[in-house]
């Protein structure tokens, strides 16, 4: 022990240790963005491609395919190449690849590329978050996961924004080319500045079955989860097919990598009682928050004729609010609350923001929004900076770049989890729902038979038969239903999912809150 003691890690310090962080977040950066800014110019792309609403959708399903294919074998190829060669390659790949996206002339090319580029991405996101904690002494890893987490955050709000503003103004393939300069600036700065794993060992044989096992498994999940609700999950047979081979390959995948001597993907990390109930709320989180921001979107522009520029712009007050919570909470407020109760603050301010949001009427507006987002916003810092930092305690290098792949692979995979069952609750309870509603519109309802009233005498005086004029009141009437009933449906979904949400209140009781003195100790026994 005194030995290690005499022999401290070096970490960087001053300008050369904020290139890199700023390398390693601006590339995690450019793929959170690119991750959400193509469903903004899905219409712009149907358009330009003549693809139906089905095929477009597989320019974001290729995406996705491609990132959970990398991002869990992330740190296998970073031991197997080198950190720095592995990171910049995974740079000049998703720019290459963007470039040939936004070059794209039918569909079925774009979507080759938009995999590619997925598979780029993945490595960045999971390189990108183990380069900023390695960056870092342990005993500074909360500050380590609030930078990384201020991306997390920025990505999402930037990407509807931006999309929106360059799909009005230029065209979608500019969505893809802004990439490029950016990544030539990044692989530079990666090559220069990125270093290796001080301990690194190339696998002696690779584990090739394991490899096969994961790709076979995730993509089939990824593809029952995205194309289910499409074609009516099990009585499809398609459907059926790809969620019995996720569980035959995922079961293979686990046998293997539990029998086999080195392993693409140390599942084995998972004794870690905090690294295992922090990625399984990282699940829970993706499910429930990211699915919530799926449908946020559909629920302003659809119910309440937001823009999608307009709506990607609220965004951002909330994504300020998270940057400068995710400082404070780092910085002052873990320094003085136990990590486990500050998560739990995280937790109750989401679900008291979610319960605000099922308040909604057809007559709110951006300001009825402002305050319960800026609350979401310290909720994310409160509760992301205590839970990443506690599930990571103790693990560096190797260890820690296997674990910030599993985390990320967690987090897609919620998120991909909570868009099905989401778009499941809100289909059941439109049906709900409406049928609640029509038994309410009939000749005997006095407000019924005065609104179609006033609507058909409407119509009667701008020239329409009496027959026609009353047909169209009907319709007016019927699609004033819906509207109500898409907005009812929403706020249900809120209500839900805030109460819901509180599940995870135990969970993080679970985790063992090591502080001050455990993080002291880790610095000098992780390496």
């Amino acid at each position: 022990m005194t030995a290690i003691v005499q022999k401290p890690v070096q970490y960087l310090t001053g300008s050369a240790k904020w290139i890199l962080v700023g390398t390693a977040l601006s590339c995690a950066l450019i793929e959170i963005i690119d991750s959400t800014v193509v469903a903004v110019a899905r219409p712009d792309m149907m358009g330009s491609l003549g693809a139906t609403t089905l095929e477009i959708a597989w320019v974001i399903s290729a995406y996705a395919i491609g990132n959970v294919i990398t991002v869990p074998l992330s740190a296998m190829l970073s031991n197997l190449f080198g950190r720095k060669v592995y990171f910049t390659a995974s740079v000049i790949l998703f720019t290459f690849s963007s470039l040939m996206c936004g070059l794209s002339t039918s569909l079925w090319t774009l979507i080759l590329w938009r995999f590619i580029q997925g598979l780029g991405g993945g490595g960045l996101l999971a390189t990108a978050q183990s380069i900023i904690a390695d960056a870092f002494p342990p005993k500074e890893l909360a500050t380590a996961t609030a930078v990384f987490g201020i991306g997390l955050m920025v990505g999402p709000a930037l990407g509807p924004v931006m999309g929106g503003y360059i799909t009005d103004n230029w065209s979608w393939h500019w969505i893809f080319f802004i990439n490029v300069p950016i990544g030539v600036i990044a692989a530079f700065l990666s090559w220069t500045f990125v270093p290796n794993l001080a301990e690194a060992v190339k696998p002696k044989k690779m584990d090739w079955w394991g490899i096969l096992f994961l790709i076979i498994g995730l993509c089939s999940l990824q593809y029952f989860l995205e194309e289910g609700a499409n074609k009516y999950w099990f009585d499809n047979s398609e459907i059926t097919f790809f969620f019995i081979l996720a569980i035959i390959g995922l079961i293979a995948f686990v046998w293997r990598e539990l029998t086999v001597e080195e392993p693409a993907v140390n599942i084995k990390l998972y004794k870690n009682f905090n690294l295992t109930v922090g990625h399984l709320l990282n699940l829970i989180l993706g499910m429930i928050l990211v699915g919530m921001f799926f449908i946020f979107p559909l629920f302003t522009q659809v119910s309440l004729n937001w823009t999608a520029t307009q709506q990607g712009t609220f965004l951002i007050s909330g994504t300020i609010a998270s940057a400068f919570a995710m400082i404070l909470v780092s910085k002052i407020v873990l320094k003085k609350l136990n990590y486990n109760i500050t998560a739990i603050i995280g937790i109750m301010m989401f679900s008291v923001f979610l319960i605000l949001l099922s308040f909604s009427s057809p007559d709110s507006s951006e300001k009825n929004f402002f305050w319960p987002f800026i609350l979401f916003g310290f909720g994310r810092a409160f509760l992301m900076v205590p839970l990443m930092s506690m599930a990571l305690w103790g693990l560096r290098g190797k260890d820690l770049a296997q674990a910030t792949g599993l985390s990320n692979i967690m987090r897609q995979l919620g998120q991909a989890i909570g868009i099905a069952l989401i778009g499941i609750y809100l289909n059941h309870e439109s049906a709900f729902v409406r049928s609640n509603m029509v038994g309410n519109v009939n000749m005997y309802n006095n407000m019924v038979t005065e609104r179609v009233a006033a609507y058909t005498q409407n119509f009667l005086s701008a020239g329409y038969s009496a027959e026609d004029a009353n047909s169209v009141a009907y319709q007016i009437l019927d699609r004033s239903l819906s509207k109500q009933q898409e907005l009812v449906c929403y706020d249900n979904v809120y209500m839900a999912v805030g109460l819901a949400i509180l599940i995870c209140i135990p969970l993080i009781l679970l985790i063992r809150n090591k502080k001050n003195n455990s993080i002291e100790i880790a610095e000098v026994t992780a390496h």
